[in-house]
């Protein structure tokens, strides 16, 4: 796939950077140390960790990734730790706003990879908030069309008996009892993210609800 035939997604990885960043501007500093969907992960944590491909060379990351035995999750998460201590609520923020278009993408995968990325930990943020952001209908497109099954496995979320379906979008997954809720909680659902009561409805919805 060329360069060219990427640009509406990077358009779209950059608009949901930018967005986020003026989000995570106007929240209040205790806001920063609040938790996320992100188990264990405060929003200063998942901010580390969405900029962490902004501010660690190749180098370093086979190095880190050699430290936590070959485990990328052990790695991420001891340097989402390290840099949360490390780095200021505005250093994470000039980090994440100077790398709106940065070319990152994540290890076997393209721009819309990059977008599910920011588009997941970005839900994390808000949804742990309680925010209200919705997250634009061509972005959620993206991010469900690149969720195959062989994707939707990588979460390892048991999804045994459930059909997933979208109430805002053309959208559904699975077979079984049905699930209902906006698609983009539904696609932290297959993230293996236990949603704050109220976010799905159906039978199934205790299941996967804090």
């Amino acid at each position: 796939m060329t360069e060219k035939s990427n640009s509406p997604v990077r358009a779209q990885v950059a608009a949901e950077r930018r967005e986020l960043a003026d989000l995570l501007a106007g929240l209040a500093p205790a806001q920063w140390d609040a938790p996320t969907l992100c188990a264990g992960w405060r929003v200063r944590e998942v901010v580390a960790h969405t900029t962490m491909p902004f501010r660690t060379s190749l180098p370093r990351l086979v190095v880190e990734l050699a430290r936590s035995r070959g485990s990328f999750n052990r790695m991420a998460d001891r340097s989402a730790r390290r840099d949360a201590a490390d780095l200021s609520a505005d250093q994470l923020l000039d980090s994440l706003r100077a790398n709106v278009e940065h070319p990152w993408t994540p290890p076997g995968s393209g721009p819309a990879g990059a977008l599910s990325h920011d588009v997941i930990h970005g839900l994390d943020i808000t949804v742990g908030l309680g925010l209200d952001r919705r997250v634009p209908p061509d972005r959620m497109t993206t991010v469900l069309a690149g969720m195959l099954p062989r994707n939707i496995a990588f979460f390892g979320t048991d999804l045994t008996g459930v059909e997933l379906r979208a109430t805002d979008l053309d959208w559904c997954y699975g077979t079984g009892t049905p699930l209902r809720g906006l698609a983009q909680d539904l696609l932290l659902v297959v993230c293996g993210r236990r949603l704050p009561a109220g976010h799905l409805h159906g039978d199934p919805a205790a299941r996967f609800s804090t």
